[in-house]
């Protein structure tokens, strides 16, 4: 070992010692990218990257030199012979120039030549009870790290692993740790992943965290789009309630006729067509966790029986003489503000409260446009399956007009509007292993805006134009960006123009938009 790697090491070994004493406490992935910027001082690479997993599964923590949406990516090892190589040694683990074994980070370099033909790559384990970090590094000059001795190599790797063991050791930071580790189904570990890094995400974790614990009735409120079903579910998850059911319904998909008999079961001939008894949502939700979504659809009939179960724990099925006590905890969810449903009395004041006991907030896209990188590198991940792809990417002019647009849909657009991108890139380069995405069908605020004025200035210069019908304009552009966003839904369109369902499918006949085009 030379003189300028015994002080790199001596560097790297102060600021991993500071380190551990500035960090203790806090956050895994705050650790990781402290510790990434320490690392970066001591080997020169165009890419390091710190990810964390079990023998399933890998998720970036932080890296530099890739693409902003790689870290939370999903690396599953079965997928990855390069980190499964790595994962399954306790040594440093080098590959040739040349080999031939597909690189995981394909695509997501920022260096100009992204793609990773012939490079040098190198990484390590660090072993954390049923879990590890594992640290790589890439770099475009296939000669990189030769100069690197393996002495040198192995004391970082000694100097890595102390400082991670000392920072896991920490009773919370493993737990938290802990729930980053996918264990189980890919797809059904996804569903349960609240994508975001942001302050306002944060926080809204930091509260999930502390109410799941409880047995407190959680009200989950927030713009349509947002992910209040995957903050319900999350707050389940995390809750002594975990290995019982959740149990979901949409209330705005159930009329009066059926909803009390879907909430709370029915016998055999209670009413034409009950052809046999039946367990209700309440009963099938039994010791676990029920969730109410777009609660704030149900009438003020159905409320006042929703009421009473709240109340007492009491459940009679349609038709039923005997009353049966259940164990049940309610999470419900709304897009309204029920505090005013409540003043304009389409919502009852003893039943907010009842469900309201810790409300959540779900922010709305905008105000976490941070987090777009993330989610949509979360996405990207997802439809890399379902694509059939090595690796689906975008590029930086595509993931910054996804930052300079409003989300009126919120996570779902952005959801929808990637997977469009992708399938269309998909289809354009449908030989291609790598799946590169360069158009997004999306415009920005300001443009949707010049959009409608430009239209009114068109009928102005073919006649004059009325009040009248500037207002009938605004309002048919309203209900079909509605519309589309809402997936051709009337009921979720009129959720979010804040109408009767009834009342929106009238304006728009009246305004000449064809009505049968719909899905509920």
């Amino acid at each position: 070992m030379n003189s300028l790697e015994l002080s790199k090491l001596l560097e790297l070994s102060m600021s991993l010692s500071r380190l551990s004493l500035a960090q203790e406490g806090r956050e895994v992935k705050q650790y990781a990218k402290s510790l990434l910027s320490a690392l970066s001082q001591s080997v020169t690479a165009d890419a390091i990257a710190i990810l964390y997993g079990d023998q399933h599964a890998l998720t970036i923590l932080a890296c530099n030199g890739l693409s902003a949406d790689a870290v939370g990516r999903q690396f599953l090892l079965s997928e990855q012979p390069r980190l499964m190589s790595i994962f399954e040694s306790d040594e440093l683990v080098s590959f040739p120039a040349n080999s031939n074994l597909p690189d995981p980070y394909d695509g997501l370099l920022l260096a100009e030549e992204s793609r990773l033909p012939v490079h040098a790559c190198m990484g390590f384990k660090v072993a954390l009870q049923s879990s590890a970090l594992l640290v790589t590094f890439d770099s475009l000059k296939p000669d990189s790290f030769e100069h690197l001795s393996d002495v040198y190599m192995k004391t970082l790797q000694t100097i890595v692993s102390s400082s991670a063991l000392r920072m896991f050791e920490a009773e919370r930071l493993y737990e938290q740790a802990r729930s980053l580790t996918h264990t189980q189904s890919q797809k059904s570990v996804k569903k349960q992943i609240l994508v975001g890094e942001s302050a306002v995400m944060h926080s809204l974790k930091s509260e999930i965290e502390l109410v799941a614990g409880s047995e407190f009735n959680v009200l989950i409120q927030g713009d349509t789009g947002t992910g209040k079903e995957l903050v319900a579910k999350h707050v389940h998850f995390n809750s002594q309630r975990n290995d019982k059911p959740f149990v979901q319904i949409n209330c705005a998909a159930l009329p009066d006729s059926i909803a009390e008999s879907e909430l709370f079961g029915h016998k055999k001939g209670a009413f034409t067509g009950a052809d046999k008894d039946r367990l209700g949502k309440f009963a099938a939700a039994d010791g676990g966790t029920l969730f109410l979504d777009e609660v704030g659809e149900l009438s003020l009939t159905l409320q006042s029986k929703l009421l009473r179960v709240l109340q007492s724990g009491e459940v009679q099925a349609v038709g039923a003489d005997r009353i049966h006590i259940v164990d049940v905890r309610v999470v419900a969810a709304t897009n309204r503000n029920l505090k005013e449903e409540v003043k304009r009395g389409k919502f009852r004041a003893d039943l907010y409260h009842r469900l309201s006991v810790y409300p959540l907030f779900v922010p709305p896209l905008t105000e976490r446009l941070d987090d777009i990188p993330l989610l949509v590198g979360f996405f990207l991940e997802q439809l890399r399956g379902t694509l059939n792809a090595k690796q689906v990417v975008m590029d930086r002019q595509a993931l910054s007009r996804l930052m300079h647009y409003d989300w009126p849909g919120n996570v779902r657009e952005l959801e929808h509007c990637v997977s469009r991108a992708a399938l269309k890139a998909k289809h354009q380069q449908w030989q291609a292993n790598i799946i590169e995405i360069h158009d997004i069908d999306i415009e920005p605020k300001h443009n949707q805006q010049k959009r409608q004025a430009d239209r009114l200035i068109k009928e102005e210069k073919a006649g004059p134009i009325t009040m009248k019908l500037a207002v009938e304009l605004l309002q048919k552009d309203m209900i079909v960006n509605a519309m589309e966003r809402n997936g051709l839904n009337w009921s979720a369109a009129a959720r979010e123009l804040e109408m009767d369902r009834a009342n929106l499918v009238r304006l728009a006949k009246r305004l000449g938009l064809d009505v049968k085009k719909q899905m509920s």
